[in-house]
């Protein structure tokens, strides 16, 4: 039955108007019952201002009231209501480059003017095609396709273009899984991968980014200085060899004045570059239509671009234009321009050179077209060494084998040596530039839908321009005219401008504009790249670069980019730095293939992209291809490149801020934590394996602050960063009322073990009483076989105090419970005098009194701290007790002999303690011992007794009280007792008391100590002496630790024999084996 009702809010609200509230809201229909102070929708309810956590106070009360939701209240200031949470997400904007996280500059951004979004087609699909055509397609693709032949040129775009389609796939992937911010692709990886990883790959990528700089302005002076203004060169060569330094030298100087000119433009205004961008692809596109173009003129009109051949080798058409050593002219044979160039002089019978005499001139038709039939020629491979001529397959010529130096000839040379791995290098290159659209994202109108449509369109496109080019190149341009890579036997002309149609020029302007526009990208983007790094704050060092002109506009990153830039100008060939950045793009490749695996196979949760056509198999293939391309280019270009990402890794790993993205490889690292867990969790570690794994027991003071923090110094210094160390700690009270305190301890901890550079994990325990809380700790602390088995905690130095009784039963509960435990235990003794990791020892011994063997802890430790800086220099001496009748020589013997085995090398020494009578000194201080003990029972026993007193006095009055409450009516009884204190009463009592404790400490002083107490005292007493004599003056001493009585009575008893023990020793390491060996001679 459906039933009416309203709930109220629970708490009355201060100002007393409760019951006010609760009246109203029983009338939902009044007025009053809508604050006017908070806006309204339709419901009559007020609306939440922020759903996120952290709301302000002030609007508290009027926020909460009117309310059916009063049952969540007390919570709603950190979890929102999800109709306003849902109302938040659903207008959601993207963030500039992963600078600041999601919920930062909320007011800045509803400020801005939204700009117009744009679509797939523009926003990503053009900017990918103008990034991955470009000057290889120009300047190299001919060449290639001469060297490599049509079959494994097309074996080099195929095997590139598929690495960048599994690229795009993985990338698609990533870029789909939630809200891509702008800063695609070093946003995507970084956060997939962790900081670490994208710091490096981001690196990579922009170190990519600038040398692609480099390139494209190298192209842009080599289309400037070869084929539209040879004249303007400034280094003339002064013979045929010096060309090629002269080219050089003259890109160097062009070059850094390109790039000089570029950064000012950058520098100045970014939109102007951007505005450009249309007109840069509108180049592009015209340049690739005009060659198709003329491709299909050559089917029925090809182009007359004679070439001469010298026998089988290509002549460069610079010097002449006849192809003929003679020509008729007016009924006369004269020579020609060429007879010139070979011969000692213009006569018939001048010397000439000897291939010259035996070989003849012809001349053939450079673009025969695609029905000559030249296919078949060009099939097949024609690698070459530097320098060798360009020869023609299948033509006749008669070798000649004592030659001039061919420098001085006009013959075409290969100017470097050509094979196909290098052609990978030169050509990769031209399919980057795929991350064009995923760099655009924060402009897209929806960045999950058009970044996998734009980004794979556009490499399907390219992949086509790319394969179908190879075999038109193929087709339709003679062999020796493809390998002439810069178009010499054309008259220095561009061989695929010759090709297009209608004018060589087209590609020539359109190539050289487009090339210069690539470069003025590359100096915007790269900029950009570095300050988003930068501002991300993982790389120390870098964080200058985050700085710019006001409108954020990255100036010192600017700077360093054209620095860079410049390295790779001066390189100043583009066949050298092509290779360089193939590498880095190549492992910013790697990285976004293996996010992508490496999210698909951890799958979790958050992994859910909207892009279906993924497979972890396609990642990992796009891995091992991009992997294998970079040892392909150049494996030493390779090694040098994955040095650098280490470096960076490395660096990030040790300097870098802690950033928390919720990556991939902190996913990774759980699993792989949970499969060694899981793998260890099956019995106990070999001997050989075994390494004190240390819980160490902290105290902390009224402030939460570590009491001790040498403790931590010290495990530093005995663990070297390996194995597991917890740092334990207990409060006191319940965690209801100290989870703030017990917060604020957690964080106090964990920056002392930043400080003291204790690489561990930080566990705290609040418990109702601190020995309780101890005992969890050694039960609990750990996971599966990741437990510790070495407890390290100080001496307690106030134990003998009266205001501290408790700090002794505590510690030898704690030595019970590791017993117990089987776990071994080290009590630092004067731990504020042990050293800081800062100090260095530079002499001393560490000694160690090995009297009872307990598994061989006593050997481990020390071997373990002298791998330490503190203590390197410090030597190792190990001191045995032996009794009357033992042979202190053979004990030697066999002392040296067991550490020669276990390759531990260190001085020995056999004392020997002469058995004698117990000294008046020892039964003085068993005797003082006892009786402080006796003496401490006696008051716990007389406060107890008084207590107990009054409880009963306390029983009896309110026993009383309830019986006469009971009985109505009925005479009070003579004989009972008046629980009441009279003056006398209180006297009798107190001389009772004083006559009872005064008896208790008669016979404190009539005790006779207990033998076995006396014959213990003795023991500590004797060696107490020994030590002294042998290590008073020991860096650290590592002594035996006896265990405690199994009689509990004799608690502080043992607390003495310790204390005896240890007196007058600066540095005292107490150690207690936990069972087992923990050292072994075998191997």
């Amino acid at each position: 039955m459906p039933t009416n009702f309203t709930v109220v809010p629970v708490e009355a609200r201060v100002d007393g108007s409760g019951d006010e509230a609760a009246e109203r809201s029983e009338e939902p229909g009044s007025p009053e019952s809508v604050d006017p102070a908070c806006p309204t929708s339709g419901d009559g309810n007020p609306r939440e201002n922020s759903p996120f956590i952290n709301n302000v106070e002030v609007e508290r009360e009027s926020y909460f009231e009117g309310k059916n939701m009063a049952l969540f209240e007390e919570e709603m200031d950190s979890n929102p209501m999800v109709s306003s949470l849902l109302n938040k997400l659903a207008n959601y904007t993207n963030l500039s480059q992963g600078v600041v996280e999601h919920e930062e500059d909320e007011d800045s951004r509803r400020r801005e003017i939204k700009a117009p979004r744009m679509g797939t087609f523009i926003g990503v699909y053009l900017p990918c095609l103008q990034n991955i055509l470009g000057v290889i397609l120009f300047l190299r693709l001919t060449w290639i396709v001469g060297a490599a032949g049509v079959l494994e040129s097309f074996l080099i775009v195929a095997m590139c273009c598929t690495c960048t389609m599994l690229t795009a796939i993985s990338m698609s992937a990533i870029a789909t899984n939630g809200v891509v911010p702008a800063g695609g692709s070093y946003y995507m990886i970084s956060r997939s991968l962790g900081p670490e990883f994208g710091g490096a790959v981001g690196l990579c990528f922009y170190l990519g980014t600038t040398f692609a700089g480099a390139m494209y302005i190298l192209g842009t002076i080599e289309i400037f200085l070869t084929y539209i203004s040879p004249s303007a060169a400034i280094f003339q060569a002064e013979s045929a060899d010096g060309e090629a330094a002269a080219l050089l030298n003259n890109m160097r100087v062009y070059g850094s004045c390109a790039l000089a000119l570029m950064a000012v433009v950058v520098f100045v205004g970014v939109k102007y570059v951007n505005k450009l961008a249309l007109v840069f692809l509108a180049c592009v596109v015209l340049s690739i239509m005009a060659i198709y173009a003329g491709v299909i003129k050559t089917a029925f009109a090809p182009p007359d671009i004679p070439v001469c051949l010298l026998g089988n080798r290509t002549l460069a058409k610079r010097s002449f234009e006849t192809c003929a050593k003679t020509q008729v002219v007016s009924n006369g044979t004269v020579t020609t321009a060429l007879w010139r160039l070979f011969c000692n002089g213009s006569g018939l019978s001048a010397t000439c050179d000897e291939y010259f005499v035996q070989n003849n001139v012809t001349e053939i038709q450079g673009i025969p077209g695609v029905a000559s039939g030249v296919f078949l020629d060009n099939l097949w491979s024609t690698y070459s060494d530097k320098g060798a001529f360009v020869e023609k397959k299948g033509v006749s010529s008669v070798p000649v084998f004592e030659e001039s130096r061919p420098g001085a000839l006009p013959y075409v040379l290969t100017d470097i040596m050509t094979y196909f791995t290098m052609l990978v290098g030169i050509y990769f290159p031209s399919v980057t530039g795929i991350m064009a659209g995923s760099n655009r994202s924060g402009d897209l109108k929806d960045a999950q839908k058009s970044i996998p449509t734009g980004t794979i369109l556009a490499i399907v496109t390219t992949s086509f321009i790319y394969l179908s080019c190879i075999v038109l190149f193929g087709a339709c341009i003679e062999g020796v005219v493809l390998r002439d890579k810069f178009g010499e036997a054309l008259q220095g002309n561009l061989v695929i401008g010759m090709l297009a149609w209608p004018s060589p020029w087209v590609i020539v302007i359109g190539s050289f504009f487009s090339t210069c526009g690539a470069g003025l990208q590359s100096l915007t983007g790269a900029p950009r790249l570095l300050q988003a790094i930068a501002r991300d704050g993982i790389i120390p060092f870098l964080q200058v670069f985050g700085h710019g002109k006001a409108n954020g506009e990255p100036t010192w990153a600017l700077l360093l980019t054209a620095l860079i830039c410049e390295t790779g100008i001066l390189i100043a060939s583009l066949d050298s730095v092509a290779p360089i950045l193939s590498m880095f793009f190549l492992m910013c490749y790697m990285f976004v293939n293996l996010a992508c695996a490496v999210q698909t196979l951890l799958r979790t949760p958050n992994w859910r992209p909207r892009f279906k056509f993924y497979h972890w198999t396609l990642s990992f293939l796009g891995m091992s291809l991009c992997l294998a391309l970079m040892f392909i280019c150049s494996w030493y270009y390779a090694l040098f490149a994955m040095l650098i990402a280490g470096c960076i890794y490395k660096y990030i790993e040790y300097r870098g801020a802690e950033k928390e993205w919720g990556d991939g490889i902190r996913g990774l690292s759980l699993n792989a934590a949970r499969y060694a867990l899981l793998r260890v969790e099956h019995g106990p570690p070999h001997t050989k394996n075994w390494r004190p794994q240390v819980l160490v027991m902290l105290n902390l003071d009224s402030e939460q602050c570590v009491k001790h923090p040498r403790l931590l110094s010290f495990t530093s210094q005995l663990k070297a960063g390996k194995g597991l160390t917890i740092v334990g700690s207990v409060l006191e009270g319940t965690y209801l009322d100290k989870h703030v305190e017990a917060q604020r301890a957690e964080e106090n901890i964990r920056s002392l073990m930043s400080a003291e550079k204790t690489k561990g994990f930080c566990q705290l325990v609040v418990s109702s009483n601190l020995r309780d809380g101890a005992s969890h700790l050694i039960q609990s602390a750990g996971l599966g076989g990741m437990k510790h088995n070495t407890v390290l905690m100080g001496w307690p130095e106030s134990w003998k105090q009266a205001d501290n009784p408790f700090s002794w039963k505590n510690f030898v509960d704690t030595v019970r419970d590791t017993t117990a435990a089987h776990q071994a235990l080290l009590v630092a003794k004067n731990i504020d005098l042990f050293p800081q990791n800062q100090e260095r020892f530079s002499d001393g011994n560490i000694d160690v009194w090995w009297i009872v063997h307990d598994g061989g802890m006593l050997m481990l430790l020390p071997f373990l701290l002298r791998q330490h800086k503190v203590w390197r220099k410090c030597r190792m001496r190990i001191f045995t007790v032996a009794q009357v009748d033992d042979n202190s020589i053979q004990m030697k013997k066999d002392l040296q002999m067991f550490l020669y085995h276990l390759r531990i090398s260190a001085e020995v020494e056999v004392v020997e303690m002469v058995e004698n009578d117990i000294s008046a000194f020892t039964y003085e201080k068993t005797l003082m011992m006892e009786q402080r003990s006796q003496m401490l029972k006696q008051m716990q026993l007389s406060k107890n007794e008084r207590e107990r007193e009054a409880q009963l006095i306390h029983d009896r009055n309110t026993a009383s009280h309830t019986t006469a409450a009971a009985r109505t009516q009925a005479p009070p009884t003579p004989d009972k007792v008046q629980m009441t204190w009279t003056k006398e009463k209180l006297i009798a009592e107190k001389h009772r008391n004083k006559d009872t404790s005064a008896s208790g400490f008669k016979d404190l002083f009539s005790l006779k100590p207990d033998q076995s107490n006396v014959r213990r005292m003795h023991t500590a007493v004797k060696l107490n002496g020994v030590v002294l004599n042998k290590s008073q003056d020991a860096q650290l001493v590592l002594l035996n630790m006896p265990g405690p009585p199994k009689n509990r009575q004799g608690d502080e008893n043992y607390m003495e024999f310790l204390e005896v023990l240890t007196e007058g020793l600066n540095r005292v390491l107490l150690v207690r084996g936990g069972g087992r060996e923990v050292i072994t001679i075998y191997s």
